[in-house]
């Protein structure tokens, strides 16, 4: 039923167990624990640190089991119980009233937080598997004192009374998480504060909520992972070790934050209330997500590679790589190249936006207009031979590229571009800018292009079978552009040892095609003139010079129609053909 207790011993004994309830054999498992330190010590030692007991339970279908906390000291105020599982729905509960649960909590991460009175040593919740399925998981217990503050103790929102928990809600493109506010600590049998009270030193508008993300590793959707990375981050002191803080509320701040989804990509995000008077502090019950769904059959956590994805960036790869090292070389493959990036990226923003099609259906699409929009850009290059009205085209993927690195980076991140204006206006900037550049050298321009865009295009082929963090520097934009409400979103990303591979490879491929092609192209035009010029200009040239065998030639159509007299008509005799006698 339980194993492996993780925590240091404290200064009294205490003991936590698990009861089966009374449809199955009953099970126990207790811990003796703070046996060798002083009653005296014991608040000191929460404060610093903030052990947690962590238990890996198993609930069996049709079983209801009893979470008992005995020994409890006297200095402890309240005491919270988390229970984690990866995707099966787990409930809590304060009583069981005929077989059945009161004041429950029923997420795949849920936890309830229980006041204690004066005198009490020990306390007890319920636990079932709603689903009438098995359920494993993690169950944590955390003891605090009277000055800590108390998570959820002013909640107006939801459900419970005192609601320690985190909400989490996440769509395709954002991840929202909302929390009720705390209250400053209270010892026990004493009335809580007042949560309505005038702002104050004295009250809990004092309390600031610190806001923590942790990432599980990339691309690993094992239970394994999820319970490792639980025990890691359980309580304030290991959280704060192996966490990223990304904000922090103050108590007259919304309780709610948006973060990017990243689906596939564990992770963590955790609340930590803080009394800066007191210096004490508190944990909500952490909340993970990997932006997808176990059960689903499409689309789901086990599917997100899909087929259609893999080849269209698998072909998008190759010529990536093509273009990377003989891009300038061969223009008219370049230009179709980049005019199908152009217009592929316009059309998929459009056709998300006003249709709800199916997303085969819209990537086919969108892959039939791209093809589209590269014959239309080498057609205008072939038809009318402006190089520079070309080179701006592959000029602006280069500037949203640059620009959209620019905002993967923390700069995104700052508070002053989540105004839609201030991050348009800014990127647009970035982008004339580098455009500017690629005006005045536009063949260095061009092979540079060639060079960041193409290995950046074989960077997305290995996402498509391989998760890397890289394909959020666009994606991100993306989102943004689909997305009215994604300015608020944190599009803070995990950098593992895939994405430093990766970035290596964009670089190697990156400096390597560039050096190639400029070596290359150093004796040659700037850029290859236009076909059709070429063919006006050898139509003239033929048309005035007499030398020329070719002025004598025949128009076309003579020459066609002689042809068709020759294969109809019937030939004439060729008369005598004995040789003549002189």
């Amino acid at each position: 039923m339980l194993s492996q207790p993780q925590a240091q011993p404290h200064s009294h004994s205490t003991c936590a167990r698990f009861i089966s309830g009374p449809s199955t054999k009953i099970r126990t498992a207790e811990l003796e624990r703070l046996s060798h330190l002083r009653v005296n010590q014991l608040i000191k030692h929460f404060r610093k640190r903030r052990s947690a007991v962590i238990l890996n339970v198993n609930v069996h279908e049709n079983e209801t089991v009893q979470a008992v906390v005995s020994r409890i000291p006297l200095d402890v105020a309240f005491i919270t119980l988390q229970f984690h599982t990866q995707h099966s729905n787990a409930t809590l509960s304060y009583t069981r009233v005929r077989h059945w649960l009161t004041h429950k909590h029923t997420p795949v991460d849920s936890g309830l937080l229980s006041p204690l009175i004066p005198g009490q040593t020990k306390l007890s919740w319920f636990l079932l598997a709603p689903d009438g399925d098995s359920v494993a998981g993690t169950g944590v217990i955390l003891p605090y004192t009277s000055s800590d503050p108390v998570p959820g103790a002013c909640n107006l929102e939801f459900d419970l009374d005192i609601d320690p928990n985190i909400y989490l809600h996440y769509n395709l493109f954002e991840t929202t998480i909302r929390f009720a506010p705390a209250n400053i600590g209270y010892s026990r049998g004493s009335n809580p504060p007042a949560c309505d009270t005038e702002v104050g030193e004295n009250a809990r508008w004092r309390l600031r909520y610190d806001i923590y993300q942790y990432f599980l590793p990339e691309s690993d959707l094992s239970e394994q992972s999820l319970i490792i990375s639980i025990q890691s981050v359980a309580n304030v002191q290991t959280m704060r070790e192996h966490g990223k803080r990304l904000m922090t509320l103050s108590s007259s701040d919304k309780t709610e934050v948006v973060f990017s989804s990243i689906p596939g990509q564990g992770v963590i995000y955790s609340v930590i209330v803080r009394d800066p008077v007191l210096n004490t502090s508190s944990s909500y019950i952490p909340v993970h997500t990997y932006a997808c769904s176990f059960s689903s059959t499409l689309d789901g956590c086990d599917t997100l590679g899909k087929i259609s994805t893999r080849i269209f960036f698998t072909i998008a790869g190759l010529a990536g790589l093509f273009v990377c090292f003989f891009g300038h070389r061969f223009f008219k493959c370049e230009l179709f190249c980049m005019g199908f990036g152009f217009a592929a990226f316009l059309f998929f923003i459009l056709i998300t936006r006003t249709t709800k099609l199916d997303y085969d259906i819209r990537l086919t699409l969108t892959a039939v207009i791209g093809v589209v929009g590269g014959v239309i850009l080498v057609m205008s290059w072939w038809r009318f031979g402006s190089v520079m009205s070309c080179v701006v085209t592959v000029g602006l993927m280069l500037g949203f590229l640059i620009s959209s690195i620019v905002f993967f980076t923390p700069v995104g991140d700052i508070q002053v571009f989540r105004s839609n204006v201030v991050f348009w206006v800014t990127f647009s900037c970035i982008v004339v800018v580098v455009l500017l550049f690629f005006v005045r050298w536009p063949r260095e321009g061009n092979i540079t292009t060639c060079g960041v865009a193409g290995a950046y295009a074989v960077v997305l082929a290995v996402n498509a079978y391989i998760y890397t963090s890289l394909s959020y520097i666009t994606l991100n934009i993306l989102k943004r552009f689909l997305n009215d409400n994604f300015s608020k979103a944190f599009t803070d990303v995990p950098f593992q040892d895939i994405d430093f591979i990766m970035i290596t490879v964009w670089v190697v491929l990156g400096v390597s095609g560039i050096v190639l092609q400029l070596y290359r192209e150093r004796t040659r035009p700037f850029f290859p003139p236009s076909p059709y010029l070429m063919w006006l200009q050898e139509r003239e040239r033929r048309k005035t010079n007499v030398l020329d065998p070719s002025h004598h030639t025949s128009s076309l159509p003579s020459r066609l129609l002689a042809r068709a007299r020759q294969l109809t008509g019937r030939r004439e005799s060729a008369g005598e053909r004995t040789p003549l006698l002189l």
